[in-house]
């Protein structure tokens, strides 16, 4: 049925908005979202504002008699009606005092008394000389309510302190699909009432998918509810799976798979820990306050792990500030799983006995903390238990200072000798995977070539390359038959083979795979290259081709890695 509804001229009110994108006073994050934003406002049409629903903020209108209807001879005729007619006058205002007030100037002397009344049926009543005025039942359009929201949450029509500490706001964080529906309209609304931008930056995040990029739909049964990943791997894995896959413009694919990995990643920072804490690095008299005091460390390896948190404070700001929360998260997950777990834990446990024990201790309490803070607006509720856990703490972490500390930390001489230490120990590593020597057993390695640098690396960090690349024994010299090469900055080293491992049945083991790899990768790069493939198929079978083989083409470089080191042995 078609009714009367109001509508906003917003040719009136839209250059403004566009105006404040254009000049750059409000920024819109990817880029890619102005063109949606632009098309709508560039193209709007007059916007209907009125619903006939049960809920929402009723129209601001009151209806009484036009004058030309006043004039007629019977009025008690339209007493019980109150269809809306051209016979009505309307009043809009802010309050229903001020429509009140509208009225009574209007009809001057007209009426012995003017009020107003809940509209049951018919929108005005006349009653003798008393006039009574009722208000239009429709409600207002969900997006002009919510269009209101960056002032209407601070008090406004009233001047609170509030409005004038809060607005306008600063980055407004929603989905890319109410550009038009809300983020638009709060533009135009806000210019419009109180003439200035609801906020300077609007971040467009991508929505929630299934593992494999399709949209969710209970049809397909393929929805995620997260109480339940919440119950199973805990709101932080959720949250930092989250944030990890929030790239600009991205999707975010809900796998079960990649959370569970970021649960495990909490836990190794609890073990980590539990480790410190076992080692008496986190007493009450060392950790002491929040966040303790650098330490000044004289050690490589402390000085060198130090110089790493600065780096990840400096990349995880820098992510921060650009709005690359994926970023953020990767430098946080590499930093506090590779750097601190993986390396640092394992060279530190020869130092907490000896001269640096002490400096040991501090270090690896200050480094944890860095990781707590750093963190925790990603993951809160693991990383603000271990800080109550961990030492005698003035406030809680979610109040504690983030850290200041730059480049300034960072010690270039310390750094280049553990990165040279650690390059080594993974290139050992790497090729007695690749060769699968026993993992239990310890090889013997020959020293074939190494600059002054790389000796004076070598001679200070013996002990923890020994250990951790499981070395029986130095000799220099000569490779010898069926030794590998393993090269490092400044020279190489050999790891002899012969008698560990069937070198020719590996051989044949490696280049077999090679060949089995290259008929599969021949076969993904075929439907690649079909364009009735590429045309036809469903977007997530195409990504996960496209996924497949960067997979096996860094499997199939690994595996030539392993032959070239066979060829240099047999």
């Amino acid at each position: 049925m078609l009714t009367d509804q109001w509508f906003v001229d917003t040719a009136k009110i839209v250059e403004p908005a566009l105006e404040a994108v254009r000049s750059g006073r409000t920024k819109i994050m990817p880029p890619s979202g102005e063109k949606t934003y632009f098309n709508w406002l560039e193209n709007i049409e007059p916007w209907c504002i009125s619903r006939q629903i049960w809920w929402g903020h009723q129209v601001p209108v009151w209806y009484g008699p036009t004058l030309e209807f006043l004039s007629l001879q019977d009025l008690d005729e339209y007493a019980s009606k109150g269809q809306r007619t051209g016979a009505m006058e309307f009043f809009c205002a802010p309050t229903a005092s001020e429509a009140l007030a509208k009225a009574k100037v209007f009809y001057g002397e007209r009426f012995k008394e003017i009020r107003l009344v809940e509209s049951q049926g018919a929108l005005f009543a006349i009653k003798g000389d008393v006039l009574e005025i009722g208000r239009d039942p429709d409600v207002l359009d969900t997006w002009f309510s919510s269009g209101l929201w960056p002032i209407g949450t601070l008090g406004w029509p009233e001047d609170t302190p509030e409005l004038k500490k809060y607005f306008p706001t600063s980055v407004l964080v929603t989905g890319f699909d109410i550009i038009f529906f809300w983020v638009a309209r709060m533009m135009m609304m806000q210019l419009a009432v109180v003439g200035d931008i609801p906020f300077h930056t609007v971040y467009l995040h991508g929505l929630v998918r299934d593992a494999k990029g399709k949209k969710m739909s209970k049809s397909l049964g393929n929805v995620i509810d997260p109480l339940d990943i919440i119950d199973e791997y805990g709101a932080d894995a959720l949250r930092f799976a989250n944030c990890a896959m929030a790239s600009l413009g991205g999707v975010l694919k809900a796998d079960t798979q990649r959370i569970a990995g970021y649960r495990n990643f909490g836990t190794k920072l609890w073990n980590a820990t539990r480790f410190a804490e076992m080692n008496a690095a986190l007493c009450r008299d060392i950790v002491g306050t929040d966040a303790g005091r650098m330490p000044d460390a004289r050690h490589t390896v402390n000085r060198w792990i130090i110089g790493e948190v600065a780096r990840a404070r400096i990349a995880v700001d820098e992510a921060l500030e650009a709005f690359r929360f994926n970023d953020a998260a990767n430098t946080l997950y590499a930093f506090v799983w590779g750097k601190v777990c993986d390396w640092y834990v394992e060279f530190a446990k020869p130092l907490m006995d000896g001269d640096f024990a002490n400096e040991t201790r501090q270090t690896m309490a200050w480094v944890l903390d860095q990781c707590y803070i750093l963190l925790h607006p990603i993951m809160p509720f693991i990383t603000e238990e271990l800080w109550a856990l961990t030492g005698e703490r003035q406030k809680m972490l979610v109040h504690a200072d983030w850290p200041t500390y730059g480049a300034e930390i960072i010690d270039e001489t310390a750094d280049a000798e553990i990165n040279w230490v650690i390059r080594l120990i993974e290139e050992i590593r790497s090729a007695r995977t690749q060769m699968r020597v026993p993992v239990g057993l310890k090889l013997p390695m020959i020293l074939t070539a190494l600059d002054d640098k790389g000796r004076d690396a070598l001679a200070r960090n013996r002990a923890i390359i020994d250990r951790l690349a499981r070395i029986d024994g130095l000799t220099e010299g000569a490779a010898p038959k069926g030794a590998i090469t393993i090269p490092v900055e400044g020279g190489s080293f050999a790891l002899p083979l012969e008698g560990v491992i069937d070198l020719a049945a590996e051989k044949s083991r490696l280049s077999k795979s090679l060949e089995k790899l290259e008929k599969d990768m021949g076969g993904l790069r075929g439907r690649l290259d079909n364009p009735k493939f590429v045309a036809s198929a469903p977007e997530e079978v195409i990504a996960e081709t496209r996924d497949n083989l960067a997979l096996n083409e860094d499997e199939a470089m690994k595996l030539k890695a392993a032959l070239a080191r066979l060829a240099e042995a047999v």
